[in-house]
């Protein structure tokens, strides 16, 4: 149990981690069927396999798990003395990976923002929801967001831990308050970036980021239109296309920085979104 223990203790604190399972023995072998051991995302470890050139090669293997987060499966003869370990026997051994929730946070806690934050929820991420308006952000029954943020979104992102792996989706009442997260946002290292709005709202943002001294792959990280082309409409709708897009995205190793293949749709003032005319 120690090493499942360690393994929640890393998610916790958001680091990813592989357990390795001896899952057949066939003759002789160091170990017996069901030993586990650790692998950290530093490569330390907890637990031994039996040591030698098997457990480096499983360590080896375990770290390409939690790179990529496909399990593997290794087959081990142990007759050709890997390590010392000359035991006539063989060895299969599963490796996969523990990873910490998915995270997003959305800035702007609107119609869609809360409506973002309750679908994302639902798949599996850990959502924080920011907003600078007191009433959007109370805690309560309503909520669910795990984290929820009060501040200004010129600085949305100061007391927002955010890393590679984290997604972000704003959906603000308004340009003003859009173009304010977008810069929030791009000082960070987030992997994807997404902005609710509608293809004339894209050029007016590129635009304007261009005259703020933005470089090109800067203002390429903003995925505008945000969310898969469905037809969605409101809230709900909209919510399920920008969650289906980042699953299509976090499933295929990582953000992508193109925005082919997103909605068209339009924020108001008063958080609500209506649908963008399809291009002609």
């Amino acid at each position: 149990m120690d090493i499942y223990e360690e393994a929640l203790r890393l998610k916790r604190l958001g680091r990813t981690s592989a357990i390795a399972t001896i899952v057949e023995c066939r003759g002789s072998s160091p170990q017996k069927q069901g030993a586990k051991m650790l692998v950290r995302d530093d490569r330390t470890i907890m637990g031994t396999l039996g040591g030698g050139c098997l457990e480096a090669e499983v360590i080896q293997a375990a770290a390409m798990v939690i790179e990529d987060g496909r399990p593997q499966t290794l087959p081990f003869s142990l007759t050709g003395g890997e390590g010392g370990l000359v035991c006539g026997g063989s060895m299969l051994v599963y490796i996969e990976a523990v990873t910490p929730e998915p995270r997003l946070v959305i800035l702007g806690a609107g119609h869609v923002g809360r409506a973002l934050a309750k679908t994302a929820r639902f798949c599996g991420f850990r959502v924080t929801l920011m907003d600078d308006r007191p009433e959007f952000v109370e805690p309560g029954p309503n909520q669910d967001a795990h984290e929820l943020v009060l501040g200004d979104f010129t600085r949305a992102c100061e007391n927002i831990p955010v890393d590679a792996g984290t997604f972000m989706v704003i959906a603000t009442r308004g340009h003003n308050h859009d173009l304010d997260a977008v810069r929030s946002a791009l000082g960070t290292d987030a992997g994807y970036i997404g902005l609710l709005g509608s293809r004339r709202k894209k050029s007016l943002f590129r635009k304007k980021l261009k005259e703020m001294g933005y470089r090109a792959e800067e203002i390429g990280r903003v995925i505008t239109p945000v969310g898969l082309e469905i037809g969605s409409v409101s809230p709900e709708e909209i919510a399920v296309s920008i969650m289906a897009q980042i699953i299509q995205q976090r499933r295929t190793h990582g953000a992508s920085r193109s925005s082919a293949g997103t909605c068209r749709r339009l924020g108001d003032e008063d958080g609500a979104a209506e649908a963008a005319p399809a291009p002609r």
